[in-house]
């Protein structure tokens, strides 16, 4: 695909994304497109983000688990960019109308950096030494895509399908924690509705980290000491929409919560 196709589909997902209107997926009208291609479209979106004013503030690994996989009919990971536009504080309104469409929520463990990771040849004690803390993380995904019909390149051209996201308050550190067997328990509007470990993505989240870590720098992205790093969902993903309440708690670490409206 030449880079005027993959800028002029990088700009029909940004319309999308500001209109709150859906498209056809993109594996059903290129039928060459390659993850190198959607990457390169998950770059023209973001870029029009930032001319508009927003500020790249970390980036996400997303459909890492087997649940999710499955879920999604997508069976390797995705990848994409966080903005400070999609960062709502611990127990936020969000709002639904002329801000999502199908909007679907998941428990992960964010990790925060302090210095810089530079891939490839990333490794998970690599990744230990570079964060300064972990935190509970609530993202909401949210598909461009026509009813989240998306394969794996549809959803890395949509910026993994990031949504917007909200953090916990609480911060440790990952050395004082059992990563692979920290549990999440979910609740939605106060009932019980799932619950998973740190080991549902890859093995281990160092793994997952690791593994974005070295997939961008392949495109010669680094992370930068600052950012904000989504190691993906514990869970499946749970359907959300104005008026439910999502909590969590993460066993060891603490809470996070959102409502939409």
């Amino acid at each position: 695909m030449d880079k005027a196709r993959q800028e002029a589909l990088g700009d029909e997902l940004y319309h999308a994304l500001t209109t709150q209107t859906t498209l056809t997926p993109f594996t059903e009208r290129e039928a060459d497109i390659t993850i190198d291609d959607a990457y390169y479209i998950s770059l023209r979106m973001v870029s029009r983000r930032v001319e508009a004013g927003e500020k790249i503030i970390g980036k996400k690994i997303g459909v890492t688990s087997k649940v999710v996989q499955d879920m999604l009919g997508v069976h390797q990971p995705d990848f994409g960019f966080l903005t400070d536009k999609m960062e709502y504080e611990n127990g936020a309104d969000i709002p639904v109308a002329g801000n999502l469409i199908a909007p679907r929520a998941e428990a992960e463990i964010g990790f925060k950096l302090k210095k810089d990771l530079v891939g490839p040849g990333v490794t998970e004690q690599d990744v230990l030494d570079a964060t300064d803390y972990i935190m509970p993380c609530f993202e909401i995904v949210d598909s461009r895509i026509k009813d989240w019909k998306i394969k794996i390149q549809d959803t890395v051209a949509d910026n993994a399908s990031c949504g917007v996201f909200v953090l916990g308050s609480e911060k440790v550190d990952p050395r004082d924690v059992d990563l692979p067997n920290l549990k999440v328990v979910v609740k939605k509007n106060g009932e019980f509705l799932s619950e998973g470990l740190g080991s549902a993505v890859q093995g281990n989240p160092l793994t997952a980290v690791a593994w974005l870590a070295n997939t961008l720098g392949a495109y010669d992205i680094p992370f930068k000491a600052g950012e904000v790093i989504l190691s993906g969902s514990l869970v499946p993903l749970e359907n959300v929409k104005a008026g439910d309440k999502m909590e969590m708690v993460l066993e060891g670490v603490g809470s996070a919560s959102c409502q939409f409206v």
